[in-house]
């Protein structure tokens, strides 16, 4: 079993208003609930039962841990959901991906870009690759944190600019630098590296639903 971020630890909720709730996910806990009844404990499922009114917005892969948030009406729901859809809230991940990273060549502030499109892998579901034909656009940005020589790791910041599922972790995968503990992308040995997907929402940031403020929240990695 997946070392996790204490799955049976209380609800952590980050901030709360009349609007919306952020709350930051553990390892191994679903976002939503899935199909079979052994899915249904999930993170959107123990916040309900707190705060029964509480909507989905975005959600967070399972290995995932990090900063999500839900709306606390249907209104709320709906201004979320256009922000997400229309890129107007910034996400920033933290990751440890195997080998030793080079910095991006000609970039001044020190971020790369990858911009591979992505489809999903229909015959072997949920897995997504690269298709240059029939992908969907799909861009993250990248920038070194430091390295681990021992390790042979690279800690790196990565920021979404599109949304695709497995976004992060099929773009790193393709640039030969998987994220550590992905039992879907990375290699056996790189799988087996870690008890957990190396991979966490550190920072959600997006303008208040009604006054339109900007609200900026934080968690920084547990590993």
């Amino acid at each position: 079993m997946p070392n996790t971020d204490s799955l049976s630890a209380p609800l952590e909720i980050v901030h709360t208003d009349d609007l919306f709730l952020v709350l930051r996910k553990p390892s191994g806990l679903l976002a939503v609930p899935g199909r079979g009844e052994d899915k249904q404990d999930c993170l959107s499922t123990r916040v309900q039962q707190q705060h029964p009114e509480a909507l989905v917005v975005h959600r967070l892969d399972m290995g995932t841990s990090g900063l999500v948030v839900m709306a606390r009406s249907r209104e709320a729901q709906r201004a979320l959901s256009k922000a997400f859809a229309e890129r107007a809230v910034h996400k920033r991940y933290v990751a440890v991906v195997d080998g030793l990273m080079a910095a991006p060549a000609d970039s001044p502030d020190g971020w790369g870009r990858i911009d591979l499109p992505i489809i999903v892998d229909w015959a072997r579901r949920p897995l997504r690759v690269i298709d240059a034909e029939r992908g969907k656009p799909s861009v993250t940005r990248w920038q070194i944190q430091h390295h681990d020589r021992q390790r042979n790791t690279t800690r790196l910041l990565l920021e979404p600019v599109t949304g695709r599922s497995h976004q992060l972790r099929v773009h790193l995968q393709a640039i030969g630098h998987p994220i550590v503990g992905d039992a879907l992308y990375a290699t056996p040995a790189v799988a087996a590296g870690a008890g957990r997907l190396l991979l966490h929402a550190c920072r959600l940031a997006f303008a208040h639903p009604l006054g339109g403020q900007w609200m900026q929240f934080e968690s920084p990695p547990p590993f």
